[in-house]
């Protein structure tokens, strides 16, 4: 089965010992591409260093984390903005709103998202979002900002079957990923309930690690597990999950 990690920080610290090891064990699992969510300035030569030592599997987008959002943060997208005019990425992104650690700069988180969605208007691209304690502030903006040009993907969706039409409505798609093997996730309400044609498989890579992995750190390889409870929820076979899941991934980041 060819699958994709639509969602993974394989060029973080907790890869820095192994990280070859890691891509080729996702190789291994079917894992032929792994899509990498920049954070801020700090996170962009590991990313593009990783870029090069896997060319093909491991994609970069380029954004702005919004736990990262601080005053400076206008500094930190008009970096945004100049990649995004010097070269190729799969995506905007990893870009939103977390009010899941800290609520103070919700007003900054706001208008970075703003700008980011303008961005990808601009430049064609994807938008992956994060929407951790904060669906509905970001499905507003996203919402608002919607010309029918807007594609992308709710990261890590954990939402209601409500707020899974909501992101169906606005062309977007889910991504999914360990939460969906946790006991009390929520999604065993939800993906009963949508089609496979809305979602897409990641991993969020080092964090969220699926059972058996809970608690320790997530890896790509570890999408076919994802992959098996979702099949089972939805009660389809795990090759039409990964046939369609892929599919949707390669054609919403096609370069």
């Amino acid at each position: 089965m060819k699958l994709v990690d639509s969602h993974a920080h394989i060029y973080s610290e907790e890869f820095k010992e192994d990280q070859a090891a890691a891509v080729a064990k996702a190789r291994e699992a079917g894992v032929e591409k792994i899509y990498m969510p920049n954070i801020d300035h700090t996170s962009i030569d590991a990313m593009l260093e990783t870029e090069a030592s896997f060319p093909g599997q491991c994609i970069p987008m380029m954004g702005l984390h919004p736990t990262y959002v601080k005053k400076d943060f206008e500094r930190e997208l008009y970096l945004v903005e100049e990649w995004l005019n010097k070269r190729a990425f799969a995506a905007v992104g990893e870009c939103g709103i977390d009010l899941y650690w800290d609520k103070t700069f919700l007003q900054q988180q706001q208008e970075a998202l703003k700008v980011q969605l303008e961005l990808a208007k601009r430049h064609k691209l994807p938008i992956v979002l994060h929407t951790r304690d904060s669906f509905d502030e970001t499905y507003e903006l996203v919402a608002a900002a919607q010309d029918g040009t807007l594609r992308g993907i709710f990261h890590c969706f954990s939402g209601t079957p409500e707020q899974a039409a909501k992101v169906k409505e606005l062309n977007f798609l889910m991504g999914i990923g360990g939460v969906a093997t946790f006991k009390n996730g929520g999604l065993d309400k939800v993906l009963p309930h949508v089609a496979l044609e809305d979602l897409v498989l990641e991993t969020d890579c080092p964090y969220l690690a699926p059972v058996p992995h809970r608690g320790k750190r997530n890896e790509p390889a570890y999408i076919p597990l994802v992959l098996k409870r979702v099949a089972e929820l939805m009660q389809k076979p795990e090759e039409e999950v990964a046939t369609i899941t892929t599919q949707n991934a390669l054609n919403l980041f096609k370069l």
